[in-house]
């Protein structure tokens, strides 16, 4: 059924504080709750779920009223994947363009900057923080806290315990490398020395671009302060 220009499915269970854009297909047996603001052409499989109470264990007293959950345009997000409210900031967000495939979890707190890819059934725990065109591969679980760096990759089945430079591939006992496919698909090609040079070498690089993602993710790293992959 049309509503509001959005292709919503009978049975999906839509929540009276949602906020919904326009061109967005939501599909069968889905649940959209809580304070949770979605944009513009969104695809939202079947049995997801998005706008839960968080899953923590610590209880803490909530602010119901406060939560939002902040979804915006262009995201593809397959079926039986869930996106929690958060419970220690003010917002758990998904970016643009942001493709979560079939059973991904992603718990309170959690951001997903733009262009980010999440597959099959990876679990990212609270407060994990995704920036700008990563892409985790099948079955991840990251550790609560961790930042994974702008353009890196994470392998298939891997543990994340720490942060994840930007573009570089976090392989489980293997050293650090460089996410060469990153730099192509991206268009980071001229500054793939200085790129090579800060991920294996720790030399900081001084192409203002390129500074400017190191900066952003070394912010996250010291509100956090979890030890980051070398």
């Amino acid at each position: 059924m049309m509503i509001n220009n959005n292709q919503i499915h009978p049975t999906a269970i839509i929540g009276e504080n949602v906020s919904l854009g326009s061109n967005n297909t939501i599909g069968p047996f889905s649940i959209i709750e809580g304070n949770t603001i979605i944009g513009d052409n969104n695809t939202i499989g079947p049995h997801v779920v998005i706008g839960c109470e968080p899953t923590d264990s610590k209880h803490i007293e909530r602010n119901i009223d406060s939560m939002i959950l902040r979804i915006g345009n262009n995201n593809i997000i397959r079926e039986y994947s869930l996106i929690e409210l958060p419970c220690y900031e003010n917002e758990t967000i998904v970016g643009n363009n942001v493709f979560l495939m079939q059973g991904v979890h992603i718990s309170h707190d959690v951001h997903l900057l733009d262009n980010v890819t999440i597959t099959n059934f990876s679990v990212l725990a609270g407060i994990v923080k995704v920036l700008q065109g990563a892409d985790i591969a099948m079955s991840c679980s990251i550790n609560q806290y961790t930042t994974i760096g702008h353009y890196s990759i994470c392998a298939t089945n891997a543990a994340v315990m720490k942060n994840v430079k930007p573009f570089s591939r976090f392989i489980p006992n293997k050293p650090i490398s460089v996410n060469y496919y990153a730099i192509k698909k991206f268009g980071f090609e001229e500054y793939t020395e200085e790129i090579e040079n800060y991920v294996l070498n720790e030399t900081m690089p001084t192409s203002k671009i390129i500074v400017l993602i190191i900066n952003e993710f070394d912010q996250w790293v010291a509100k956090y302060g979890h030890n980051t992959y070398e």
